[in-house]
């Protein structure tokens, strides 16, 4: 299972995008900031809420120089089916990978195997293709994007400004924190 730190697995899988489906590579993703947003099924109840939100927030990631990819067990066929009828999915404009095996669910530990479906999950990876956060939640429990959203600008501002951090609830324009060796067993 991938952890924080480390790079993710290079996989191919297929996808349901602009009305089409084809195969594509995470490593085609390297250079990009790149959320993965994996959620249980098509065709369920609180899904589409977190897809509709993820898509009202689509222009404001890619803005940021991230992509977005939903992730679900559903083929690229049942994706495409429930696009062509939702009307929360229809919004959605970002690519929708189809784990119908598994096998990425897997690597990112939100597989169930006695049900076949994966948890809620929100992995942000940065353009090295590094695993920079990670949420994990119970499949009853609906996500918060804008605080995704947050978590990215996060990500990013300590990604590019290489020696701060950022304190709890930072937000862009707000104070960072440098950390130095006096700290030390001040804490």
């Amino acid at each position: 299972m991938v952890k924080i730190g480390q790079v993710i697995p290079d996989m191919e899988l297929d996808m349901y995008h602009n009305e089409e489906t084809r195969k594509v590579r995470l490593s085609s993703y390297r250079g990009k900031w790149l959320l993965l947003i994996f959620y249980p099924a098509d065709f369920t109840f609180v899904c589409p809420t977190e897809l509709e939100e993820v898509a009202g927030l689509y222009d404001e990631f890619k803005e940021m120089g991230a992509e977005v990819l939903s992730v679900s067990t559903d083929t690229v066929f049942v994706h495409k089916a429930w696009h062509d009828i939702s009307p929360a999915i229809c919004k959605a404009k970002f690519p929708m990978l189809a784990d119908p095996t598994g096998k990425l669910c897997r690597e990112f530990g939100t597989y169930l195997e006695d049900e076949g479906l994966s948890l809620r999950g929100t992995f942000i990876i940065d353009p090295d293709g590094v695993l920079k956060v990670c949420e994990i939640n119970d499949n009853s429990i609906g996500r918060n994007f804008k605080e995704t959203k947050r978590k990215l600008l996060a990500a990013k501002y300590v990604w590019e400004s290489g020696d701060e951090v950022c304190p709890a609830s930072w937000e862009p324009g707000k104070k960072t924190l440098k950390p130095g060796m006096d700290l030390v067993g001040k804490i």
